[in-house]
């Protein structure tokens, strides 16, 4: 009976394959015929792929403001390009060294001495003279270029004032003299940095307006931020003047006649503009110690020092008050920094040595331990005299 059962099976099988249609059953596989030729064999050592091919695009034309146009791009790329290339770059770097040989003269001088300059601090001061004293000068003019580069770098880092006064001080015997051009003294390092200050003070009298051709270039904000800055090159020149005093550089006699021209002190019916009295105050902050134990020196602060007063407590036609408040605090601090001996709180330290905040940090955890409270400000003496220089 089983296999009666199976054979049945089989047979119903057989009837459902003959009544299947023809799209069902089993139909040959048609497809695409493919070639695949193997790649030639590579020689060995060469690692160069030809390829040969060309493309070419055609775009279409589009309506545009200018007008239409039609854009058609052929070209046939190869990997030979790679070889040019490389012979291309490896002149331009062959050449190189020959641009920086091409250089002027002058240009050759910034660029060594700039690169100096960029890497002054309290700590290798010395070694930066010699570096710079080894730089070859021929002329005034190269002279001049290189005081005028200090000046630029001491205007714009003002934390640094004291160490490029300390650079000049160094190189003012480094440099040789130069004959005038019409007959009188020779020109030395120390008469170019003179006059390179009173260019610069010359400047300064001019105001912090700025000039026609920057009124057309900046508007609103921009022009304020421009001010800003003439003003702070303004304070920085103060400042670094005041330091080159202190290192015999400048006589009193300069920094009298400056700082009596700041003031108006020979025009006492006419009030001087605001920022003449800031940078006024900055000089005699930088100084005054040491200008007063002069005798030239000290009737310069007296007179001075009446002037500002009495542009303090000034009034306009109106009856208020000639200056804002924050000048008249500013000499009124000026005033109680002399009346104390010129010894100030200062929250900005100068540019130190690593000795230096070495001690500092001694100092600190020793006043910790002891229960003392560490000092968030420091005092100092306003003007005075660096300690390896003696009095002039």
């Amino acid at each position: 009976s089983r296999q009666n059962t199976l054979e049945a099976g089989f047979s119903r099988q057989n009837t459902l394959e003959a009544a299947m249609p023809m799209s069902r059953q089993e139909t040959p596989q048609v497809g695409i015929s493919r070639q695949v030729t193997p790649a030639p064999a590579r020689p060995e050592g060469i690692f160069v792929r030809q390829v040969s091919a060309t493309f070419s695009r055609q775009s279409t034309p589009m309506a545009s403001p200018c007008g239409n146009f039609t854009r058609s791009v052929s070209e046939t790329p190869s990997l030979d390009w790679q070889v040019g290339r490389r012979d291309s770059l490896d002149s331009t770097t062959r050449s190189s060294p020959k641009m920086f040989r091409q250089l002027s003269g002058g240009d050759e001088l910034k660029r060594k001495v700039q690169g100096l300059l960029n890497k002054v601090c309290p700590e290798n001061v010395s070694t930066i003279v010699h570096k710079i004293s080894a730089v070859e000068i021929t002329d005034t003019q190269q002279l001049e270029t290189v005081i005028e580069l200090i000046f630029k770098k001491a205007l714009t880092e003002p934390h640094y004032c004291e160490t490029y006064a300390d650079l000049v001080f160094s190189l003012k015997s480094v440099f040789p003299e130069f004959p005038a051009l019409d007959g009188g003294k020779p020109i030395t390092f120390k008469s170019s940095v003179l006059n390179i200050c009173q260019n610069e003070f010359e400047e300064l009298l001019t105001g912090l307006e700025p000039t026609e051709e920057e009124k057309s270039l900046y508007t609103g904000e921009d022009l304020e931020a421009c001010r800003k800055r003439r003003k702070d090159r303004m304070l920085a020149n103060m400042k670094f003047i005041g330091h080159l005093y202190l290192r015999q550089l400048l006589s009193a006699k300069v920094i009298g006649s400056v700082s009596r021209e700041l003031v108006s002190c020979e025009d006492v019916g006419e009030f001087p503009a605001e920022h003449a009295l800031e940078c006024a105050c900055e000089l005699l902050l930088a100084i005054g110690f040491t200008l007063e134990t002069l005798p030239t020196g000290l009737q310069v602060v007296q007179q001075v020092c009446s002037r500002l007063y009495e542009l303090k407590i000034a009034k306009d036609l109106e009856g208020k008050p000639a200056f804002c408040k924050r000048v008249q605090f500013m000499i009124q601090d000026l005033l109680d920094t002399r009346a104390a001996g010129w010894s100030k709180k200062s929250f900005k330290s100068s540019a130190k040595t690593k000795d230096e905040i070495r001690m500092e940090q001694v100092r600190d955890i020793i006043a910790r331990q002891s229960g003392a409270e560490t000092p968030s400000a420091e005092f100092t003496v306003a003007g005075q005299r660096p300690t390896y220089l003696s009095p002039m």
